[in-house]
């Protein structure tokens, strides 16, 4: 891994989809972005070499190879995985799908996160125009967060739900921005910009459903939200 450019890292797990990475690359330079990228891939992953054949162009263009995680850990574990390795070298520390895109306006979205979050810890997300406010489906935060809790998605789960954690997080400590002028576009089947494939069948099957649910009550109601948010209020 090549040293920090910058001091804002986007996260992106992903599985299946190599030809994501050329299409968010192009949405990302379109944009101006200055943020270190990095595509993690599980080591088992059917089609691991179709990305690593983008790690050289990439590293080319200045930003990060493709990061492999090893052996498959869902969304969540593979999110923890890379934040908890990279939060002592980046002070921020962003989260998006393979199917997010974010979307030229006046001044750079990366910028305004930096804006946003220079003043200490907090959490701050855009409009993916599907969920928009009522959910941070690609989020950024300070990862002092990461650093105190040990993880950045809650590992009770296992793909949904982590975005009701991280606006808990922000609204509990009296941090959490929403910006919905800076366009981070969801692109998902249940907005009908994608095609419902073998990776959004997994993610949404009724069995995720209710466990990442029943995982997300558990934590809210029995006393592990409020544990987090005493261990987050004590970095303000």
């Amino acid at each position: 891994m090549t040293q920090p450019t910058d001091d804002l890292l986007v996260i992106i797990p992903t599985r299946g989809r190599p030809d994501a990475v050329p299409a968010l690359l192009d949405a990302w330079q379109a944009t101006g972005a200055t943020a270190d990228l990095l595509f993690a891939i599980d080591e088992d992953d059917p089609r691991r070499d179709d990305y690593l054949a983008h790690a050289e162009p990439d590293r080319a263009r200045g930003l990060h190879p493709i990061w492999s995680v090893g052996p498959r850990l869902r969304l969540v574990g593979t999110l923890n995985d890379v934040a908890n390795t990279m939060a002592p070298r980046y002070p921020y520390l962003a989260f998006m799908g393979d199917d997010h895109r974010p979307r030229p306006a006046d001044r750079p979205w990366d910028a305004r996160i930096r804006e946003c979050l220079s003043g200490g810890p907090g959490i701050v997300y855009g409009n993916d125009l599907l969920q928009g406010q009522k959910m941070p489906t690609a989020v950024a935060m300070t990862s002092d967060i990461v650093t105190a809790l040990g993880y950045m998605a809650l590992p009770a789960c296992t793909h949904l739900c982590v975005d009701l954690v991280w606006k808990d997080w922000g609204e509990g400590m009296g941090r959490l921005t929403y910006l919905p002028d800076m366009v981070i576009e969801h692109l998902h089947p249940a907005n009908g910009k994608a095609a419902l494939d073998a990776g959004y069948e997994e993610a949404n099957s009724p069995a995720m459903v209710d466990h990442d649910t029943a995982a997300y009550y558990r934590y809210r109601d029995t006393g592990g939200l409020d544990a987090d948010l005493a261990t987050l209020r004590g970095l303000l």
